[in-house]
């Protein structure tokens, strides 16, 4: 019976004045206080597009607890704020991650996903290029991001974020995340990225004392002649913690400045050894070995060693191929 009376409010729904559809609100309100979980869902996903669909079906339907009920009308059909607000208090992870994929979020609900939300509802809901977000939201999530470089490269690609929260994703971002911001920022964003990371880079190269990578260089240089530099002399240089001859051997073979590959190997992240060794095709145990040769660098701790693993696995070669050309013409860092 609710399949045959769904189907004939759907068959007119687009000609059914208000006082019709409040009739199949009562009739379809009734039917559906006792039956099954597969049917409910089953008439959410059908009713679920319809502009004018039943407000009190479409309210029960969305504050029911199975997800399978509730989504299809939480993503889409029209509900009141009020409805849409108390749902997202007082429902679980799977309603959130629901609403954050409705069109035209205002920010007293962007408010409650931010703040209930887990990492998929913030991921989601920042990708919603129709939420609206409070300079409070906003301040939440850069702060999330600071653990969660999706969310940084999601945050980072929306244009109304505040320029002072910005420059604070920009600047407690890993390399990695940061290069992909820079690699898929428009042009004006692109310098303000450079722009807050060459203050940053005058203020690091000002403390750092240079190195002398004249005899390493000699060595590198000969090896490459010969035809033997390559992966695993790297890999040797690292484990036997000759750190200069591992500068001028990845500087060589990336053609980067060693300047430059010295600053960017002297901080503590471990992004920049996975930039330049995912672009040179390195396998990932010469990856750590270089990372673990850095003398008194952190991040090398048993974690920290499992997050630049899992960084190396999701940065795509392409990616870092254009950050090392970069770092080849222009040695910001």
């Amino acid at each position: 019976m609710l399949r045959r009376i769904t189907d004939l409010f759907l068959g007119g729904a687009d000609q059914f004045a208000p006082e019709h559809v409040g009739i199949f609100d009562d009739v379809i309100g009734f039917l559906i206080a006792e039956i099954e979980t597969q049917a409910l869902a089953e008439l959410s996903r059908r009713i679920a597009p319809v502009p004018n669909a039943p407000d009190g079906v479409v309210r029960k339907l969305a504050i029911n607890d199975d997800i399978v009920v509730a989504g299809p009308v939480l993503r889409r059909t029209p509900l009141a704020d009020a409805d849409l607000e108390q749902i997202a208090e007082t429902r679980g992870q799977g309603h959130l991650l629901a609403i954050s994929e409705r069109p035209g979020l205002t920010e007293a609900l962007t408010n409650i996903l931010v703040r209930r939300g887990d990492g998929a509802v913030a991921r989601s809901v920042v990708t919603n290029r129709q939420a609206r977000f409070s300079p409070d939201s906003f301040s939440k999530l850069v702060q999330r991001a600071k653990l969660d470089g999706v969310l940084a490269e999601r945050i980072g690609s929306r244009t109304d974020i505040p320029p002072h929260l910005f420059r604070q994703l920009v600047l407690q971002a890993t390399d990695v995340v940061q290069k992909r911001l820079l690699a898929s920022a428009r042009p004006e964003t692109r310098e303000e990225i450079l722009r807050v990371l060459s203050q940053v880079s005058d203020a690091v190269g000002a403390t750092a004392a240079p190195r002398n990578y004249d005899a390493a260089l000699a060595i590198v240089r000969d090896m490459q002649k010969d035809g033997r530099l390559n992966e695993a002399a790297i890999t040797g240089f690292a484990r036997n913690q000759k750190y200069e001859e591992t500068i001028a051997g990845l500087a060589t073979l990336s053609a980067v400045p060693v300047e430059t590959v010295d600053r960017l190997m002297s901080g503590d992240r471990s992004d920049p050894v996975i930039i330049l060794a995912r672009a040179a095709n390195f396998g990932w145990e010469t990856v750590r070995a270089i990372i673990e040769s850095r003398g008194g660098a952190r991040g090398t701790s048993t974690q920290a060693i499992d997050a630049a693993k899992q960084n190396y696995d999701m940065l795509s070669p392409a990616t870092a191929e254009r950050v090392v050309r970069f770092w080849q013409v222009r040695p910001w860092f």
